[in-house]
């Protein structure tokens, strides 16, 4: 340091730091894996249950809030409910705090001895939790050396539920089974596991290794890589439902003023038309919608929750859908047709 010093004696100590590490080959620290996330407020409970529950129970929300609350007054309780959000197949209890077990219990009782819902349809409530991001490599493509038959997820879970090292783990939706390479026998096994927001679940799983047949596969921590999230009320991606700025809702279907369960009341498509030619008939009560629907988002002949487009194939890429959202506002809706029917544009 000191011959750098008398050779460069303009430089200030840390220029000096940085060339004396330049010089020694000193390497700057490895970025560490973010594998888990954050995860949602815990001042709220998830009542998982199902469709039909959701829909009943959401009809007098209001009712069941007011109700709520008077039971944990009555148990002395300083939890209060502010609001029930609902989604596909689970109700939301928003509260002002973190609830305690007794909390939990006492919404629990209320909901399943509610006459709106039936009960054997609805499981145990739970807090909010976050995700970690595991693979598991060193497993192989094929499930026989002299097959071509391919391992499937539900077989890597299978094998995993026989191994004590996944006791009290839950998978937070379907494992992945990518190929190594195109020409490669081996694969990587993409795992998410609900979590704590320090990671507990993940540390104790990575490096951990166990037996496929006659290989060893080894669990290893993956970069985090949410989604984009899609609004469930205008339907655009990049934003959450409860972030969304519009007034009122957007229809899955056409993209119309109006919510996607009043579909078949308010959608032109669905009344009748006797000015048109050929006259237009009323779609029978009770039937679903005959005709072809309107993505908000790229404008085929789809609904906006599809998966047979761009849209949703690029949902793990949030630079592919800035890009996109871009060329909406600039060049219209031409280049994502061409797209959804099989010609990039990009």
């Amino acid at each position: 340091m000191l011959k750098i010093k008398e050779t460069f004696p303009s430089l200030n100590a840390q220029k000096i730091d940085q060339v004396n590490s330049i010089v020694n080959g000193q390497n700057k620290p490895r970025p560490r894996i973010r594998m888990t996330t954050k995860g949602p407020s815990r001042k709220q409970v998830i009542i998982p249950m199902s469709r039909e529950n959701v829909s009943s129970f959401m009809k007098n929300s209001s009712l069941h809030v007011a109700n709520i609350n008077r039971n944990l007054r009555n148990a002395k309780s300083d939890i209060l409910v502010d609001y029930l959000h609902s989604e596909n197949s689970s109700i939301t209890v928003i509260t002002n705090k973190v609830m305690q077990q007794s909390d939990m219990s006492i919404i629990d009782n209320y909901v399943k001895n509610s006459n709106d819902i039936n009960s054997l349809q609805v499981n145990e409530p739970r807090l909010p939790k976050s995700k970690s991001y595991l693979k598991i490599t060193g497993i192989p493509f094929f499930s026989h050396s002299n097959s071509q038959e391919r391992l499937t997820s539900d077989d890597i879970e299978a094998i995993l539920k026989q191994n004590y090292i996944f006791d009290n783990i839950s998978l937070t939706s379907k494992l992945r089974v990518i190929k190594v390479s195109p020409k490669s026998d081996m694969s990587i096994v993409w795992i998410d596991i609900w979590d704590v927001q320090s990671g507990k679940n993940a540390k104790m799983l990575i490096n951990r290794c166990f037996n496929i047949g006659n290989f060893i596969a080894t669990i290893r921590g993956a970069n985090m890589n949410p989604r984009v999230p899609q609004c469930k009320n205008c339907w655009k991606w990049g934003h959450t439902t409860f972030s969304c700025k519009i007034q009122g809702a957007r229809c899955i279907k056409c993209n119309g003023p109006y919510k996607s369960e009043h579909h078949r009341e308010f959608s032109w498509c669905c009344k009748a038309n006797p000015k048109i030619n050929p006259p237009r008939l009323e779609t029978k009560k009770g039937e679903p919608c005959p005709h072809s629907f309107k993505c908000s988002n790229c404008h085929g002949d789809h609904q906006a929750d599809s998966n047979l487009y761009p849209f949703w194939r690029h949902r793990f890429n949030r630079e592919w859908h800035q890009k996109r959202y871009a060329g909406i506002c600039v060049n219209g809706s031409k280049s994502f047709r061409s797209e959804v029917n099989g010609s990039p544009s990009l």
